[in-house]
């Protein structure tokens, strides 16, 4: 049994100056893991890091400007499970210190202007309600108007059960603006970081030009027993991890923490929005971030699809699939 002395000048130490890695199980000096940006510097294992920490890491240094920042959730369905769900919100803003469980705003990444948003998963798992899917949608739009890239960095467990059906609805208002950018040629970039499921996955975090994800991210649309129930088999083992959806092609690339902000800029310089006075070719794309990379993979050797998605902004026809323009074209030639 050890001695005890009343009056020993030894104090003992903080005990948040320690952090025990989940996978490791080593004990890492907090400040060593933040100069190591939250990576485990004996396995590798990638932290979560909040909102602060991520513009620390990816944008330039005091170039983040934030916007609709006093934008909040409101209760509009009553919803009460163990607790009402303004009592939830409140303890979420306590905790991170945020008003919800994203930001968005603009920002640089060497040196090019970017409208970015962010997701924290620390407030109420970064679920996406009705404020968070606004938020994201105002970012693409404003990408859209003032001609800069969008950048996402997800971080969510999907919709937010508190409210409902309000919640899925964001899936479409999110994906929307996405095919105004694309055929104006602003590029979209999305970095999935861990973890990014649910309806957040299901919508935009998966239509970007360009998908990044940090190492070991967990992604996937719905927990592994879930989705093994669902298929009716067993799925091999980590098939929701970054690096096997690499392999599958879901994802382009995973890229370590520390060249994150490397990557990023490099591939903005690639990327650049389409200028204005470019109009549309009825034979050729518009030139823009997907041709540019179907131009790369052509010379490669490759072949890729020219169009993405649908077409749900088609003109209107006036049957048979001809627009009304079109109709009275033929009219008048047959009249001829």
């Amino acid at each position: 049994m050890p001695i005890k002395f009343p009056f020993s000048r030894r104090r003992p130490g903080p005990t948040d100056a320690w952090t025990k890695c989940p996978d490791c199980e080593q004990q890492v000096f907090n400040r060593q893991l933040e100069r190591n940006h939250r990576v485990c510097p004996h396995c590798g294992h990638n932290f979560r890091m909040s909102i602060g920490e991520r513009i620390d890491l990816l944008l330039d240094e005091g170039s983040f400007v934030e916007r609709d920042a006093g934008l909040e959730s409101v209760d509009p369905l009553g919803f009460f499970d163990q607790k009402p769900y303004p009592d939830r919100l409140e303890a979420a803003r306590v905790k991170t210190g945020l008003r919800e469980a994203a930001v968005w705003g603009t920002g640089s990444v060497s040196g090019r202007r970017v409208a970015i948003g962010l997701f924290d998963f620390r407030f109420m798992g970064g679920s996406m309600g009705s404020v968070v899917g606004e938020k994201i949608a105002r970012c693409f739009e404003a990408a859209l108007v003032e001609r800069i890239p969008a950048v996402i960095v997800s971080a969510s467990g999907g919709a937010r059960m508190q409210e409902g059906t309000l919640s899925l609805l964001q899936l479409a208002k999110t994906t929307a603006p996405l095919v105004r950018l694309d055929a104006a040629g602003v590029p979209f970039i999305s970095i999935l970081t861990d973890p990014t499921t649910g309806g957040v996955l299901a919508s935009f975090a998966s239509l970007g030009d360009v998908i990044l994800a940090e190492p070991k991210a967990l992604i996937g649309f719905a927990g592994a027993r879930v989705a093994s129930g669902t298929v009716g088999e067993e799925l091999p083992e980590g098939f929701q991890t970054a690096e096997f959806l690499l392999e599958h092609g879901l994802v382009d690339l995973v890229v370590p923490r520390a060249e994150l902000r490397v990557t990023l800029g490099r591939l903005l310089a690639l990327l650049p929005p389409a200028a204005v006075e470019e109009g549309w070719d009825d034979d050729e794309r518009r030139w823009g971030p997907i041709g540019v990379l179907s131009g790369i993979a052509e010379k490669l050797g490759g072949a890729v699809s020219e169009t993405v998605g649908l077409d749900v902004e088609g003109e209107p026809t006036a049957g048979n699939g001809r627009s009304p323009e079109r109709a009275a074209e033929q009219t008048l030639e047959r009249e001829r």
